[in-house]
């Protein structure tokens, strides 16, 4: 069985695989004005997008949370969970941006104050120039949010050195603070829905592949401290209440769903049990929502389980992953409009060895780098990258050719990007929380 690990650089090819071994659900969402990647199968899955889907939907309130390892430069494969953060911005969200300080300190030896100079000068300000609006977008240190590390400790009474040993494969030389770390991103994810920072609704969690531990983690985690659970039957759905006062808190529950607008219920309380006759599959999220609301009253460990989308992970100009520690292998957003053109004309791509073999043959899109900065940042046009996919699988488009394009959008990419960068720095210290 593969082994998904947050801090390696490995690889991942064959997502159908990871889908259908981690349980991740492909991802078939019709999104409204939904950036490129959506549509274009980049985001390949997720767990628990439906109730995001709902929100925006229905135009309700929910969140995003994402984080930054600030452990070295920001390249264009950062750039795409950004992207995906503004859209759901755009779409009503409120945004909380994590410092990941505790873990670059836990995994890399990064000090928290060189992670809080890295966070400063070189992310937050290209968050912002990426399109994230200043008043709408929290930016936190782990090392400095005490609801963080409270619900790390708290939470973790439900998970045991077994289960950690399985999910990440620490062995006997890990130090403690990296073991510990998971349960700080536990923290992140879920401390969101604290009153104090918006209260409880549903929340994104926009990653990579590489990060599905953590959220499979603490998904599981959120399961283990819930007292009401859900589940479809013959006939409606059951709800079963594994806490005290069964019989009052099972009536509350049918008080609170009938102003929801269901009516017919059977109630069975041996079983811990109530029935709800006329609510099928198709109402679960609705019946979910009024119970985490009844929860909320008396269980402070209540929360919705939070959503997550998986995207592919770029992979570098050279061949390998896309890493800021292998400088050539990335596109870094500071880089000058000629260093990144250097960068693309050296890439590694999907062409033949030869122009005549590639005349004969046709290149091969999907191994090629360049072609994925296509899909991934440069072609918004879906008509015009049909158009190089074709003529590249032909043999009618040489690699120069591509690498050309690439080079002249990704320089007045890079020149229109530095601009607003430079103004966004103004506005660091308005997204910065420090408590």
């Amino acid at each position: 069985m593969q082994l998904i690990n947050p801090w390696s650089s490995q690889q991942y090819k064959d997502y159908a695989k990871l889908r259908d071994q981690f349980g991740i659900q492909e991802f078939k969402f019709d999104l409204p004005d939904a950036p490129p990647i959506f549509r274009r199968g980049v985001i390949f899955g997720h767990r628990g997008f439906e109730y995001i889907y709902r929100s925006i939907m229905k135009k309700e309130k929910f969140g995003v949370l994402t984080g930054l390892m600030p452990s070295g430069k920001m390249h264009f494969g950062h750039k795409m969970t950004i992207d995906q953060v503004a859209y759901y911005q755009r779409m009503g969200a409120d945004v909380h941006i994590a410092v990941a300080d505790i873990e670059a300190y836990a995994s890399r030896g990064i000090s928290l104050e060189k992670a809080k100079e890295i966070a400063l000068e070189e992310y937050v300000p290209s968050y912002i120039a990426l399109g994230l609006d200043p008043e709408r977008t929290e930016v936190y240190f782990q090392s400095r949010r005490i609801e963080v590390k409270d619900i790390a400790w708290k939470l973790s009474r439900k998970v045991n050195l077994s289960e950690f040993l399985a999910i990440y494969g620490f062995s006997g030389e890990t130090n403690m603070t990296h073991i510990f770390s998971p349960l700080i991103q536990v923290g992140d994810i879920l401390h969101v829905q604290y009153e104090k920072f918006g209260g409880r609704r549903p929340i994104i969690v926009p990653v990579g592949v590489d990060q599905d531990p953590h959220m499979r983690l603490t998904r599981d985690i959120v399961d283990r401290w819930r007292m009401f659970s859900i589940s479809p039957q013959d006939r409606g759905l059951g709800v079963f209440y594994k806490g005290e006062d069964v019989r009052k808190k099972l009536e509350r529950a049918r008080e609170m769903l009938k102003e929801r607008g269901y009516k017919k219920f059977e109630m069975n309380i041996p079983y811990k049990a109530l029935y709800i006759l006329d609510a099928g599959k198709e109402d679960y999220l609705e019946v979910e929502s009024t119970l985490i609301s009844l929860e909320e009253e008396f269980n402070p460990n209540v929360f919705y389980p939070p959503a997550a989308t998986y995207h592919r992970l770029m992979t570098g100009l050279t061949g390998g992953k896309m890493s800021s520690s292998i400088p050539e292998s990335a596109i870094f957003l500071t880089d000058t409009p000629e260093e990144a053109k250097k960068k693309v004309r050296n890439a590694k791509t999907g062409g033949r060895a030869t122009l005549e073999e590639q005349r004969k043959y046709g290149g091969e899109p999907e191994k090629c780098t360049i072609y994925e900065l296509f899909v991934y940042h440069l072609v918004e046009d879906d008509s015009h990258l049909r158009e190089i996919y074709e003529s590249c699988r032909s043999g009618e488009r040489a690699c120069g050719h591509c690498k050309k394009e690439a080079a002249e959008l990704l320089g007045e990419w890079l020149e229109e990007f530095h601009e607003r960068r430079e103004w966004a720095k103004d506005f660091v210290k308005n997204v910065v929380s420090w408590d």
